[in-house]
């Protein structure tokens, strides 16, 4: 096969699996998180505070959240639902292939809107690093997304999935409060160095809290191809 044949290929893999994962309800949860976005920064814009790089951090985490919750939480579910479920799981190796294409995709659309927001911040709200903020975004996101698809194929059902990662979500955002400071903080925002704290050791935290979100994502996602293995649990 050709470079052209290839890429043509490509597209139509990348442009069908787009159509999966803005099937449903993506769409509302897209409109959400940029309802939530620029009303947030609308506050920043007309409010008495003046906001820094941290508050940009935590304006743009949670819509990043809601990007990537739809297409991961209920991708295995929506194939049930149209009955795509025997076909990707019926041809040998073919599911993850599939689930990992489209989580991809998934990550890489997740990417783009965080750029845009992250501009759109940088020009209307206070200069941030574009390229800084999207890849420390990019670690708590990725390891949501990743631990997202691991209790899709452990419950095999989106709407417990759903709860699963709301009361999860829940949990890790009220600790993030009392270990603000610590490597165990899965909302850990590396732009918001503590007054007491000398520079090098709030870098070391910040490494070590991004290399165990790493561990855990690659665990987790591993975990989940591991369980796709179980086709009867499935269908």
């Amino acid at each position: 096969m050709d470079i052209y044949n290839k890429l043509k290929l490509l597209t139509k893999i990348i442009s069908y699996n787009l159509k999966i994962i803005f099937a449903g309800y993506f769409i509302y949860f897209l409109i959400a998180a940029t309802i939530f976005y620029f009303m947030v920064i609308s506050i920043m814009l007309f409010g008495n505070a003046s906001p820094d790089i941290g508050d940009i951090y935590y304006t743009i985490i949670f819509p990043g959240i809601l990007v990537i919750f739809y297409p991961v939480v209920f991708s295995i579910q929506n194939d049930k639902d149209s009955r795509m479920l025997e076909i990707v799981f019926g041809v040998p190796n073919y599911r993850y292939k599939v689930y990992m294409v489209r989580f991809a995709i998934t990550i890489l659309l997740l990417i783009f809107i965080l750029f845009l927001m992250s501009w759109f911040a940088y020009f209307a709200v206070v200069q941030i690093p574009i390229f800084k903020m999207v890849f420390e975004l990019m670690y708590p996101l990725l390891f949501l997304a990743c631990v997202s698809f691991l209790f899709s194929t452990l419950v095999k059902n989106g709407n417990g999935t759903a709860v699963i990662m709301v009361i999860t979500g829940l949990i890790f955002w009220l600790l993030s409060k009392p270990l603000s400071s610590s490597k165990w903080n899965i909302f850990l925002n590396p732009f918001n160095i503590p007054d007491e704290m000398n520079i090098t050791i709030w870098a070391n935290i910040v490494n070590q809290n991004r290399l165990i979100l790493v561990i855990a994502a690659i665990v987790s996602i591993l975990w989940g191809l591991i369980n796709l293995q179980s086709r009867e649990k499935f269908v």
